[in-house]
């Protein structure tokens, strides 16, 4: 008989990885895939110049901001999104898509306004470290012209964003993974028509690039919307969305309550992203150009974790929207193994590439050195990193919404950034030092959200009973 239950606590356990996975690969795919165009994207500016990788790097970080802005939105909405779907709620579901149109439409218009009148005003902050004059000129002007296209994609990013999550939440990973690949290869393509001018096409540069991932958002657009109408069957939220355009005042009201905060947190980590990312510049020009490589290749590998910690969020909402909560709780320990796995062979990866990567770039010898360190930090933290995203779509999925802030931007602000900022204008340290200083501090954090996880204080269904019928 013991035997029989351990037999049977086993099958259930592999049942509950393989249902992770089921989640988890196809958002691996679509954001490696995302992800690795964009590092080819970047190799490719990298190749025209120093000066113009680094503008469009600043203008990246600018959009950074703005990205997560949308996700902050989408993702605090999407806690209901994914409890309403596991309670069996339709409208609920509907409602929900509804929230995150009109917000990040609503984030998307603040976003344009910034960049349009302060865009060149934020780029400068950047810029500021030791360099030749000449190369910061060159590098603004790249930024600007880059931005400035990269304006019209952000309606499409937005609504992309939203309906991607929503289909998530509903256990629809093949769509937008589909979506996500055709717009990948779109842009891949036109980076290299537009950007050095092949096939009879004029040479672009900068702007090649921009113009290349605007049409690719709008291909990625297109096929997602069109296939949520098409597979209406299984994405029932699609039915009548825009027929009778409504919220009810008492979702609206629980989904800013909750969902507000998560937006001000994803706003306010980025913001404390991007300036940490400001003062590593105080450390030279080629700190900027070096660290954008080093983002480059840690997003493409980092898309494992944050696959991962996606799925916890979609998988803990769900248990948790259909009255699991001591399951979700077990289940909790399981995806902190798998977290701490998956992160350790990622790592150890990305810290052998990292001698070899830089040469990939015409940049020079003192680029290819810091980026190289960077990236050996960063592969030697990473399991760390993992620990902690895993740990905050945990938190999240419960809508702990206080709790989901002090965790990650309090964190960021109370003690991270003011390191950073004083160390940065009082010591002589090296960008080594500061950036390494970072990563130790979010092993910290990682024992904090451990001791949170452990807890179990974030279980709780935010939406009600589980209806009979299924969505």
């Amino acid at each position: 008989m013991h035997t029989k239950k351990l037999n049977l606590k086993a099958v259930d356990n592999k049942r509950f990885v393989m249902r992770v996975f089921a989640v988890m690969i196809p958002i691996m795919l679509q954001n490696g895939i995302t992800n690795f165009v964009n590092m080819l994207d970047n190799v490719m500016v990298g190749n025209i110049g120093t000066a113009e990788m680094t503008g469009v790097s600043v203008a990246g970080s600018l959009i950074f901001i703005y990205n997560l802005c949308v996700f902050g939105a989408v993702s605090g909405a999407g806690i209901f999104g994914a409890q309403f779907y596991g309670k069996g709620d339709v409208e609920g579901v509907r409602q929900t898509l509804r929230f995150k149109i009109v917000m990040s439409l609503v984030i998307t218009a603040a976003a344009s306004a910034v960049i349009v009148f302060f865009g060149d005003s934020l780029t400068v902050l950047f810029l500021e470290g030791e360099g030749e004059a000449a190369v910061a000129e060159a590098a603004l002007a790249s930024s600007h012209e880059y931005l400035m296209i990269m304006l019209i994609s952000l309606v499409p990013f937005a609504l992309v964003q939203c309906w991607t999550s929503t289909l998530r939440e509903c256990d629809m990973n093949v769509l937008p993974m589909a979506a996500g690949f055709a717009a990948m290869g779109v842009n891949l393509v036109l980076n290299w028509i537009l950007i050095f001018g092949n096939l009879g096409a004029p040479e672009m540069g900068v702007a090649g690039a921009a113009v290349a991932t605007v049409v690719s958002r709008f291909v990625e657009l297109g096929i997602v919307v069109a296939g949520s109408y098409i597979k209406r069957e299984r994405a029932k939220f699609s039915v009548g969305l825009f027929r009778k355009f409504r919220i009810a005042p008492s979702l609206m009201k629980k989904i800013l309550v909750k969902g507000f905060p998560m937006i001000i947190n994803e706003t306010m980590w980025a913001a404390g992203y991007t300036t940490l990312n400001r003062y590593y510049s105080t450390r030279g020009l080629d700190v900027v150009a070096a660290n954008n490589i080093n983002i480059t290749f840690f997003n493409v590998f980092s898309c494992t974790f944050f696959a991962l910690g996606v799925a916890v969020g979609i998988i803990m909402g769900q248990m948790l929207g259909a009255g699991q909560i001591e399951e979700a709780k077990r289940r909790s320990n399981t995806l902190l193994i798998i977290s701490a796995v998956m992160s350790a062979v990622v790592g150890a990866a990305y810290g052998l590439i990292a001698p070899i990567v830089p040469n990939f770039y015409n940049t020079t010898d003192s680029v290819r050195h810091i980026a190289t360190v960077l990236m050996i930090i960063c592969a030697v933290f990473m399991p760390f990193e993992s620990l902690t995203h895993t740990e905050y779509f945990t938190i999240r999925s419960g809508g702990k919404a206080f709790l989901t802030m002090v965790f990650d931007s309090g964190f960021m602000w109370v003690l991270v950034v003011p390191t950073v900022i004083i160390l940065a204008n009082v010591t002589d340290m090296s960008v080594f030092w500061l950036y390494a200083v970072v990563q130790i501090l979010n092993v910290v954090k990682c024992a904090i959200g451990f001791a949170f996880v452990k807890s179990g204080h974030w279980a709780t269904n935010i939406v009600g009973k589980k209806k009979e019928e299924a969505v």
